[in-house]
């Protein structure tokens, strides 16, 4: 049996978990999320717990079970506390800079680049150098933080690009000069 799906996720006080045929609907102070649950994994709502199990012990099952239950715990993470993912910016003249519904990035390339913010998400940048990523889906934070780092990643040898708060990014040598 899977550790992780055998796990009973809690429901808090002021979450409201509803069940619908074959998806989940989550609502709580920060908002609401719905997800479509896989046939083969059975969910049920008892006493402000939810408890995922699955049908058979395939191997597909049994990866279902795990993800399904961790995929509930984080809609009712998210409705409660939120996620977030921090990005620093490195490098002479690189900036960030929210403006409206778009993103503004100066990136040391001949134009800025302008990315327009998702409906759900909360985009910050209380310094030029640092974006914070807000929202209650980590899964549609996460790649948000990624699509905003995937323009400029950190290189290996001067460190300048975007990279997550905690980064490492592993230094190389330059040409040696004989």
């Amino acid at each position: 049996m899977s550790r992780i799906g055998r796990k009973p996720v809690d429901i808090p006080a002021n979450t409201k978990v509803e069940l619908k045929d074959s998806s989940i609907h989550v609502k709580g102070p920060r908002g609401e999320l719905d997800r479509a649950i896989h046939p083969r994994i059975k969910v049920e709502v008892k006493d402000n717990q939810i408890k995922v199990t699955r049908s058979t012990d395939s191997k597909q099952d049994k990866s279902l079970h795990g993800l399904t239950r961790n995929l509930i715990f984080n809609m009712i993470e998210g409705v409660n506390k939120g996620f977030s993912k921090e990005l620093e910016i490195r490098g002479v003249g690189f900036r960030a800079q929210v403006s409206g519904k778009s993103l503004t990035l100066q990136l040391g390339f001949s134009h800025p680049i302008d990315f327009p913010i998702p409906k759900d998400i909360i985009v910050e940048a209380p310094k030029p150098t640092q974006i914070i990523v807000k929202g209650i889906n980590k899964e549609r934070v996460g790649t948000t933080a990624a699509k905003i780092r995937d323009f400029y990643k950190p290189e290996p040898y001067k460190g300048k690009g975007i990279r997550y708060k905690d980064e490492y990014v592993r230094h190389k040598v330059g040409k040696a000069v004989a």
